[in-house]
């Protein structure tokens, strides 16, 4: 790769002198942890994240629909290349949204070699989405991807740095080579990621390229490393890489089994209880000595949503925790309002139930999912949906006869999935978890026939407890800042929270 040189700005604040947050806010994708859950968390002094995942995607519809408030285009405005942000809005905002009926448009996931116009989405959407979560204040803002979605990666890094960017977080794989990529981009050099291929073989080159310089057409305004935390849920991965890495590890979120979204797969053997989850045991317990010999600081993640748990993570040598579903359910998420209201009513009831799935996501990682009626987790809306898979951002990549990357994905219709050489096995139980999660936050795609896309929810096993957020029984929603002052009430760190 050539080497391009850029400016430094010796002015800018580094990170790296900030103080740690106690409270970080789960990256909830898709966009339930959007810019105005992080920005409110961001603003009580603690952590706010925005979910990277599929954001893209999301820009594009929030235009399709209008862009009420304004939001997409302010932020757009200050784009630093704005004939590249003129293009979006050119081809994407439609004054006063919509027509009844009318579908959004197709935006699949990268390829490997994506287009220029492509690349600009992509960048684009990241940046927009931190922005706005960092408009107007100084609190710290970070955003969460997933290992497992790669071909994004490269151009989502620098669209959340080219907007200042605190954190990285990343899970749901190996991310080894993140900190080194943050490195370059920092400097402005072109940087490479390589992809799992399912059957590529020793000689094959599939990987993943991005250069700033080339991309912004010989200019790259000054950019600053954010932290890297790795999301991790054992001590031996923490440990490679801490010691293995590209770059700079600057902490770890360590996540267990009850934690909502994707979860690692049971350590060694493992049998399915009689609901058909995952059973996890000893094994799947984390040596919380051995993360802390590691020297860096470290958030513990699944079922930390109460204060009682807070102080407990930190009286074990944890400089916080890591909370999402408590953030998943209040005012400023991204869920859908009826959904909110109806799972807050379902847990006043005792009614809550969640299900780790092993089948639903096509991934092949355990997936948490909340059971509501009329969701894809009634097996009745299930079993209806016409399969298809139009957003395709947990597709596998794999290598074809004549050598070339193909794509396939499991929830995709069978025929087609069958036909790229994939196992029939692999099919049964997936859901479509893109479409599911965009419908869940008040975007699904329309079909023919008046159809649209139903939602899917994910949350922990401890989604019960967000009652404790509420401020009295008759009260039916609560605040961002509810959740950090509560969680915050019973550690021994005061909370500067007014």
């Amino acid at each position: 790769m050539n080497d391009h040189p850029v400016s430094q700005d010796p002015v800018s604040q580094d990170p790296a002198s900030q103080a740690e947050p106690i409270i970080i806010q789960g990256g909830m994708g898709v966009a339930v942890s959007d810019w105005r859950l992080a920005r409110s968390v961001s603003q009580t002094g603690q952590l706010g994240v925005v979910s990277g995942t599929a954001i893209d995607a999301v820009l594009v519809r929030r235009l399709q629909l209008g862009d009420a408030g304004g939001h997409m285009r302010r932020a757009l405005a200050q784009f630093p290349y704005p004939p590249m942000a003129q293009r979006i809005l050119d081809r994407y905002f439609i004054e006063g949204g919509l027509t009844d009926g009318a579908a959004h448009a197709t935006t699949m996931v990268l390829s490997h070699q994506p287009t220029q116009a492509e690349l600009e989405l992509v960048v684009i959407a990241n940046f927009v989405e931190v922005y706005l979560a960092k408009e107007d204040h100084d609190g710290l803002v970070g955003i969460n991807y997933l290992e497992k979605i790669q071909t994004p990666t490269l151009p989502s890094l620098f669209g959340a740095m080219l907007a200042d960017v605190d954190y990285v977080l990343m899970g749901a794989g190996i991310p080894r080579a993140i900190p080194g990529i943050l490195d370059r981009l920092r400097d402005g050099l072109p940087v490479e990621l390589p992809l799992h291929i399912v059957g590529a073989q020793r000689d094959d080159d599939f990987v993943s390229r991005f250069d700033p310089i080339e991309f912004g057409g010989g200019e790259i305004p000054w950019l600053h490393r954010p932290k890297f935390l790795a999301i991790v849920a054992s001590a031996t991965l923490a440990t490679m890489l801490a010691r293995k890495s590209s770059g700079r590890v600057d902490g770890f979120i360590v996540e267990g089994p009850t934690a909502g979204g994707h979860n690692a797969p049971p350590r060694g053997k493992s049998g399915l209880n009689d609901r058909g989850e995952p059973v996890y045991g000893a094994r799947d317990l984390v040596d919380l000595d051995a993360i802390a010999a590691l020297g860096l600081p470290f958030w513990l993640a699944g079922s930390y949503g109460s204060p009682e748990r807070v102080r407990e993570a930190i009286e074990s040598g944890a400089t916080g925790v890591q909370v999402g579903t408590a953030f998943a359910f209040c005012k400023q998420s991204g869920f859908r309002s009826d959904i909110k209201e109806r799972i807050i009513s379902q847990c006043r009831d005792g009614k809550a139930d969640v299900v780790t799935d092993p089948l639903a996501s096509p991934t092949g990682f355990p997936f948490k999912v909340f059971q509501i009626e009329g969701s894809l987790s009634d097996q009745a809306v299930f079993q209806q949906r016409q399969r298809v898979c139009d957003l395709g951002f947990l597709r596998q990549g794999y290598r074809k006869p004549d050598g070339n990357v193909g794509w396939r994905c499991p929830g995709e219709p069978i025929k087609s999935y069958l036909r790229k050489g994939g196992e029939r096995d692999d099919t049964v139980g997936r859901k479509c978890v893109c479409n599911g999660l965009m419908a869940s936050i008040g975007i699904p795609q329309r079909r023919s026939g008046d159809r649209q896309e139903q939602p899917l929810v994910t949350c922990g096993n401890d989604v019960a407890g967000i009652t404790q957020f509420l401020e009295s029984d008759n009260a039916t929603s609560y605040t961002a800042a509810d959740v950090v002052n509560c969680l915050l009430s019973a550690s021994r760190v005061e909370s500067t929270i007014v």
